[in-house]
């Protein structure tokens, strides 16, 4: 891919499209103004946090994240809810949000920009979470460990089945965040039966099993190209929007596998919580985060594909043909988002190494 040509199509689009003057009417009561927005997500890291508040504060909002990962922002947010803290939340994906949902922690809104998106993925029925990026979550490799793609893993399960890889890939040791979350239910969600445990059968469970056991678990403040760099392992996570600035910050070649049987897609939401002080305020920035000028300048700058329709024809192109070249796996959310915790939960007490 192109850094350079894509650096300067981002910096272009941030700089003619993102300056107050876009920014939507405001709507703030005298109680409101001034006060900034507490935003809880797990979509900041990267350097997104920095990018988004200097684009906000140019909109006329003042930002505060809370940065966690994806279960630990849906847990705190629901232990919240009776007392609300946030004001909107982003990045988590339907799983987490159908959880909220369930939970009663969000308020119902709709965007600006709801007629460019598709509803249904995201909340069609109630309006309580709208989409605003696709992503694949990928296995990724050093390209240097396997010159030879033939040689290279070619579906998660090669990883614990085939020697070669025994110890070569690695394994998170805590399990919070959205993208391991989603590994594990691509993992389990090939082996359903209704009388197994949590919905899956024996052999789902070895299989996991097997997954933690032979993997390399991860160093706490490394991150996974390093470990790749070095030679410490060759393969492991990533959501797409990652890969390019590790390869570029790490300068290493990665390659995603794409497995016949496709692979977990994050349809990342944005939201409303409920109980917030600064209602108008909180509808202000998800208009103005959503809308499709905001949402090409995010996806140039940080290599995503927008929901929003308005966005594609001047969002990164490289981005879209690359989430839309990946097989979208079978996967049934409800089987997820009914055991997820408890599959969690069963695996830091018998599987995981953290």
């Amino acid at each position: 891919m192109n850094h350079t040509k894509k650096l300067f199509t981002g910096l272009i689009v941030t700089a003619t499209l993102l300056t107050g003057a876009c920014a939507p009417p405001s709507d703030k009561t005298d109680s409101e103004q001034g006060e900034s927005l507490v935003i809880y997500t797990n979509s900041v890291g990267d350097g997104r946090g920095e990018w988004l508040s200097e684009q906000a504060k140019a909109a006329g909002f003042t930002l505060n994240f809370v940065d966690l990962g994806g279960g630990d922002v849906m847990n705190r947010l629901t232990a919240e809810k009776n007392n609300p803290l946030a004001d909107v939340t982003f990045g988590l994906n339907n799983v987490y949000f159908e959880k909220l949902k369930a939970q009663d922690v969000l308020e119902p809104y709709t965007p600006a920009w709801s007629d460019d998106v598709d509803a249904s993925l995201g909340d069609a029925d109630t309006d309580l979470f709208w989409p605003i990026v696709r992503e694949p979550v990928m296995l990724v490799y050093n390209k240097a460990a396997y010159p030879s793609a033939a040689d290279a893993p070619q579906d998660w399960s090669d990883l614990w089945t085939k020697p070669q890889f025994e110890n070569r890939y690695e394994v998170q040791t805590t399990l919070g965040g959205a993208t391991t979350q989603m590994v594990i239910a691509g993992i389990l969600a090939r082996y359903p039966d209704p009388e197994g445990e949590l919905g899956v059968s024996a052999e789902g469970w070895s299989q996991i099993e097997s997954y933690f056991a032979k993997g390399n678990p991860s160093v706490p403040g490394t991150d996974l190209y390093a470990r790749m760099k070095s030679g410490e392992v060759d393969a492991g996570q990533m959501w797409l929007a990652g890969k390019p600035a590790r390869e570029a910050q790490y300068d290493i070649e990665s390659e995603a596998v794409e497995p016949a049987i496709g692979v977990p897609y994050a349809v990342q939401q944005v939201a409303l919580v409920k109980g917030t002080k600064k209602t108008e305020e909180a509808k202000r920035f998800i208009d103005w985060f959503g809308s499709a000028d905001v949402q090409a300048a995010w996806s140039n700058k940080f290599f995503t594909a927008p929901t929003n329709r308005m966005a594609l024809a001047t969002a990164d192109q490289d981005a879209i043909a690359q989430t839309d070249s990946f097989t979208v796996q079978d996967i049934d959310w409800d089987l997820v988002a009914q055991n997820i915790d408890k599959w969690i939960e069963k695996i830091e007490l018998e599987y995981s190494k953290g």
